[in-house]
This record gives C-alpha cells, sequence and structure tokens, in this order.
C-alpha cells in the first residue's frame, strides 16, 4: 500500500515494538494500540489471527462513527461473515483472504510484492453497500497485483481446510516426528527433501491454533482422510501395491499444479 499509494495516511494497531519498527521504516504514519486512531479511516483491514480478528470486529462500531468499509486477511471465513451481520449499516464489511505469504511472520519479512500475481478470495454476503464496497475492494487488490476472486465463505473454509491448512499441519507433525526420532546430529544428514517438505513448519503456532479451532468441521475430516491414506501406506509397506497407487496418484496431480498456477 505504501508503494502504490505514498500519499495514503497508514494508520497501524498492534503492539509497541512492532509499531516502533513500522515507523522506523516509513511503513505507518500514526501509530496507536487502540482502535480509537481508526475514527476517520476509509478501510480498515483486519489482520490478527482468525478469532481475534472477530473480536476486533465487534469493537470497531464504537470507534468508526462514519461510513467505512471493513475486510480481513484472515484464513477462514464463516466465523467473521456471521459476526459482521451484527455491525451497524455504516460499516460494511467483505471478507478477504489473499492467498500469498511466506512461512515465516512479522514485519521484517513484509515485502511490497508479497500478494503480486497471487489470487486474492472475496466473500461478500449481498445487498447494495455489499456491492459498493466489493467493488472499491476489486479495485485495491488489482492495484497490489493480485488477482481478486468471488467465493462464498462456506466453500473458501472447505477448500482451503485442504488446500493450507491440511498441508500446514502435516508440515509441522512431520518436521516434529523427524526431529524427536533423529535429534540435531541426525539433521545433519538431512537433505532438500526434508527441508522442501517441512517448510511450512517454520508457521507461528499461535495463529495456526486459530485456524484450527474456527475451521474444525473441514479440518478434522481432511486429517482422517490422510490418516487412512497414511495407514494404508503403512499396512503395505512389505507388499507395495498401495504404495504404487498412491505415488501414482501423486504424480498426477503434482503434475497438474504449476498448469493451475
Amino acid at each position: 500500500v505504501r508503494e502504490r499509494w505514498p500519499e495514503t495516511r497508514i494508520i497501524g494497531i498492534d503492539r509497541r515494538d512492532v509499531l516502533d519498527e513500522a515507523l522506523r521504516l516509513g511503513i505507518v504514519d500514526v501509530a496507536a494500540d487502540g482502535l480509537g486512531a481508526l475514527a476517520d479511516s476509509d478501510l480498515v483491514i483486519l489482520a490478527a489471527p482468525v478469532r481475534q480478528n472477530v473480536v476486533l470486529l465487534d469493537q470497531l462500531e464504537r470507534h468508526l462513527p462514519r461510513p467505512a468499509v471493513i475486510t480481513d486477511a484472515g484464513s477462514t471465513k464463516r466465523d467473521i461473515v456471521e459476526a459482521a451481520s451484527r455491525l451497524p449499516d455504516r460499516l460494511t464489511f467483505v471478507g478477504g483472504h489473499p492467498l500469498g505469504g511466506a512461512a515465516a511472520a512479522g514485519l521484517t519479512h513484509a515485502r511490497a510484492d508479497l500478494f503480486v500475481d497471487r489470487p486474492w478470495l472475496l466473500t461478500p454476503t449481498t445487498g447494495q453497500q455489499q456491492s459498493e464496497a466489493l467493488e472499491k475492494l476489486t479495485v485495491f487488490v488489482r492495484a497490489l497485483g493480485s488477482t481478486p476472486q468471488i467465493i462464498d465463505a462456506g466453500t473458501h473454509d472447505r477448500l482451503v481446510g485442504f488446500l493450507s491448512h491440511l498441508p500446514q499441519l502435516t508440515a509441522s507433525a512431520l518436521m516434529a516426528v523427524v526431529g524427536e526420532a533423529v535429534g540435531l546430529d541426525g539433521l545433519t544428514l538431512a537433505g532438500r527433501g526434508l527441508t522442501d517438505t517441512t517448510r511450512l513448519a517454520s508457521s507461528p503456532p499461535a495463529i495456526w491454533c486459530d485456524i484450527a479451532a474456527s475451521n474444525a468441521d473441514h479440518l478434522g475430516p481432511a486429517l482422517d482422510m490422510l490418516i487412512g491414506r497414511l495407514q494404508d501406506l503403512r499396512d503395505d509397506l512389505t507388499d507395495g501395491q498401495r504404495l504404487r497407487e498412491t505415488f501414482d496418484r501423486a504424480v498426477y496431480w503434482r503434475q497438474q499444479l504449476p498448469k493451475l498456477n
């Protein structure tokens, strides 16, 4: 935002150590630790862990006296879309989820091209205000280099449960198992395969605890499917028929990814 609209007044709300760094880098114009600083904002983006976003959304009415568009960057959508139904008419919420980022979190890992050429999912509901807010957000997202896509909140949560949440839990569980089994000395022998496969294992747990809790009804069955597949492989180690079938299907689907992204 700073790179594309240098004259825009950007208000950052976060912990003091983060705010001090944001001011030092010139990323924000105003640094605050409370929502009162948002009074004159046209656009509010909630980028806390997903359950905290819902809490913040419920508090915004007291701090935004004039019309504003509100969106979020959370990885689950149903809870916050439901909470948004309680907002007064002057505040219009459209859920958002940029499908870009990095395994490491924090301001020091931020960069201006983070969302370039990546989808940015938007979950509007209905109504004239929604249409106007959606149009504004679509322009905003495209200017950041992303491709806006419309999706309903329920479909969003089911799809990202498989596409994002399941891979995260899998990578973290795999790294924990391997590390605890072989220790530091054993890890000195690790190749690129383990490094590439477990890249996501650097992700902060606080964010993912919220995501798992808010999407448990989709993530639970996804884990069951993976566990079932792993159990098939476990039961078939000596014969290898299920292993061959799994590898064949995996090769096919993996070859499709570069064609679709």
